[in-house]
């Protein structure tokens, strides 16, 4: 199954168009596509019925498609989880997931313009996992239990303010409006032939930056819910960024970072692309550590 956000209305995506959920269901559930995770096991039933199915289609048009999740309660983030990833940040392989937030006002559509604060914002590209029912305590072999599926993300992170002294300010650095961009869709884990292994990359102007695959993860998703589970419960219709792999800007030599009037292009198997235009923000210095 899969769900998406069009236009702030719950739909469900099929091959031939998008059905608008509070219409075809009689009110039964509501269009607010957060909503629906209070609700979660309950729809996913009813979105296999004939009343789903064949009900009347609509285009799926791609700027109006918003953030599938828009209004998590909470958004958790993953660093240093590929190993080429952690091999260029020069730093050691964690022994448990390495964790931050990101706070939800940073979420943005899968196609909207993304303001840049300064010229040292870098791009991280990762599958994210949103949570269907409370998870609390979970073993890693019951945490897909508790995922209603995956959906694409970036973590946008302006270098500076998360690197700055005398302690790391990773949240804040990477929680800027828009620095969150999610979609297109919401893709349940049963769609995949393996949700463990799928090919994501993004590029900057056509330029490929990060080519890799989720299987190469050092925590792989289930490992992740059972260690954030274990210390607070996650919540329906939370996220998890799950990680970056190898090819982020500032590990460049010469650094490299996004620059206004440039397109991220962020893509992942079975899920679809993203692609958020670049421009400068109120006060955008011109140059890196300006």
């Amino acid at each position: 199954m899969r769900t998406a956000n069009l236009g702030d209305r719950l739909v469900l995506v099929l091959d031939d168009g998008a059905v608008d959920v509070e219409k075809a269901c009689g009110g039964v559930f509501p269009s607010d596509p957060q909503a629906v995770f209070d609700r979660w096991a309950e729809f996913t039933e009813w979105a296999r019925t004939p009343a789903a199915q064949e009900a009347e289609r609509m285009p799926l048009e791609d700027h109006r498609l918003c953030a599938p999740v828009p209004r998590p309660r909470q958004v958790f983030a993953v660093a240093l989880n590929y190993a080429d990833h952690i091999e260029e940040s020069a730093l050691d392989t964690p022994a448990r997931p390495a964790v931050f937030t990101k706070y939800p006002t940073s979420l943005a559509g899968p196609y909207d313009t993304v303001e840049l604060p300064s010229a040292m914002v870098d791009w991280e590209v990762e599958l994210v996992a949103v949570i269907a029912s409370r998870a609390h305590r979970v073993r890693a072999e019951d945490a897909w239990r508790h995922i209603a599926g995956l959906t694409l993300g970036q973590d946008l992170s302006e270098r500076r303010i998360q690197l700055q002294g005398p302690a790391p300010q990773f949240s804040l650095g990477k929680s800027f409006p828009g620095f969150s961009p999610t979609g297109p869709v919401l893709v349940t884990p049963d769609e995949f032939d393996d949700p463990d292994d799928l090919a994501l990359g993004c590029a900057v102007d056509g330029e490929t930056m990060q080519n890799s695959r989720t299987g190469r993860m050092v925590f792989p998703v289930a490992q992740q819910i059972a260690w954030l589970s274990g210390i607070c419960p996650l919540l329906p219709g939370d996220l998890v960024f799950t990680g970056t792999p190898a090819g982020v800007g500032g590990a460049r030599d010469p650094r490299r970072f996004l620059a206004p009037g440039e397109e991220l292009h962020s893509w992942a198997d079975g899920i679809g692309t993203l692609r958020n235009r670049l421009v400068a923000g109120a006060g955008y210095p011109e140059g890196p550590g300006a």
